[in-house]
């Protein structure tokens, strides 16, 4: 067996500047350090993946570094970094809450707060999934977490904040980690790529970057995988055949058949993608996201929303022009409602062929109701 690490190990964040677009909270963190405005509890929440506990260890080996950098970056040099590195701090402390969060686990850690470290360091406390503690131990927790030793430091993090004691939450300073955008999240991947001498297409990063939907460890774990099944080469169409992704040409096809009110092809469209392992359920999904992609790009000013390719904006803004924002909300809601009927139906199929067939009809049908009253009962007459 060998040495292998997987990339959301070996290329984790260092620094506060390698930290991937949380550039609000690094940066204030920095300041803080730099003028010695240090609180003693802080509140790292977000999503998952999307570096909460890798900034708790970079600023907790930021404050324990003995040649802070101008910038308030760690060396990464001196001995406390270097021992931080390799595992070896005896001032930094971690705490999974989800595995050790009854009173006594919180007791033991208050008690080892009272010793002081050597050197004139602080100790720090990272307690990870902090909203897993249980009632008694949140009670246990709020005195010292309040007026903690002048040596201690608290980071907690968590991916609910809304399940953590108001009281919790008043004693601590609190920092927002975002969703990562796909763009940084690409570029990311890219730079990996390049480290492991893998050629990946942009357009490949990209999709793993949307599947990932804005956390950069669920990324880099699509993007091992991804790797690995390649021979050193890792193109757009693997993707969407290693992660069963609909290739978004389909939905741009499925547009262009309802503006020429060609339903039969539709149909037939339908079921060329179920003849590819897909779900009825999962197409109208797809069509959903792609209709409402199409409102966004009729704006210029709302095209930059849309987090894709340059080439696939394009072709976007292009399709969007081709039809009428009120073909397009009510596209919206018909594919919304079936949506909602096609999770709970026993044939998902005839849910989606039917509000494709409305979909090749829609235009007539808005167009019709559009008339005056007297018009539209002149039409009715003419009928045989």
């Amino acid at each position: 067996m060998g040495n292998y690490v997987v990339s959301a190990r070996k290329y984790r964040p260092d620094t506060f500047a390698s930290v991937v677009g949380q550039g609000h909270v690094t940066q204030t963190l920095k300041s803080a350090i730099l003028m010695d405005q240090l609180a003693h509890a802080f509140l790292f929440s977000g999503p998952r993946g999307v570096g909460k506990t890798t900034c708790a260890r970079i600023l907790a080996k930021a404050i324990n570094c003995e040649s802070l950098q101008e910038d308030g970056e760690p060396c990464n040099t001196c001995e406390a970094c270097r021992s931080f590195n390799e595992g070896k701090s005896i001032v930094i402390h971690e705490l999974d809450a989800a595995s050790n969060n009854s009173v006594d686990d919180i007791r033991n850690l208050i008690e080892q707060t009272r010793y002081v470290p050597a050197n004139g360091r602080r100790s720090v406390y990272i307690i990870d999934e902090v909203h897993m503690l249980s009632q008694a131990a949140f009670n246990a927790f709020l005195k010292t977490l309040e007026e903690p030793p002048a040596h201690v430091l608290f980071i907690l993090a968590t991916t609910e904040k809304h399940k953590i004691l108001p009281t919790i939450l008043s004693r601590c300073q609190k920092f927002d980690f975002r969703r990562i955008r796909v763009n940084d999240i690409a570029q990311h991947l890219a730079h990996i790529a390049e480290q492991e001498e893998i050629e990946a297409e942009f357009a490949a990063l990209q999709q793993i970057a949307l599947k990932a939907d804005g956390a950069l460890r669920d990324a880099l774990s699509l993007f091992d995988q991804l790797a690995s099944t390649t021979e050193g080469a890792l193109t757009f169409a693997q993707v969407l055949e290693n992660l069963n992704i609909l290739d978004y040409d389909y939905y741009f096809r499925a547009l262009d058949l309802v503006r020429t009110r060609d339903h039969s092809g539709l149909l037939l469209l339908l079921d060329e993608i179920i003849a590819k392992g897909f779900e009825a359920k999962d197409v109208i999904v797809g069509l959903t996201e792609h209709i409402r992609n199409l409102l966004v790009c009729q704006d210029p000013q709302t095209l930059k929303l849309l987090e894709t390719s340059e080439q696939v904006r394009e072709r976007y803004a292009t399709q969007s022009q081709q039809l009428s924002a009120s073909f397009l909300l009510n596209a919206f809601h018909l594919c919304s409602e079936a949506e909602q009927k096609s999770r709970h139906a026993s044939h998902p199929r005839l849910v989606v062929e039917l509000v494709l067939i409305k979909l090749a009809h829609l235009e007539t049908a808005i167009r019709t109701a559009s008339l005056p009253p007297a018009e539209t009962a002149k039409g009715e007459k003419k009928k045989p």
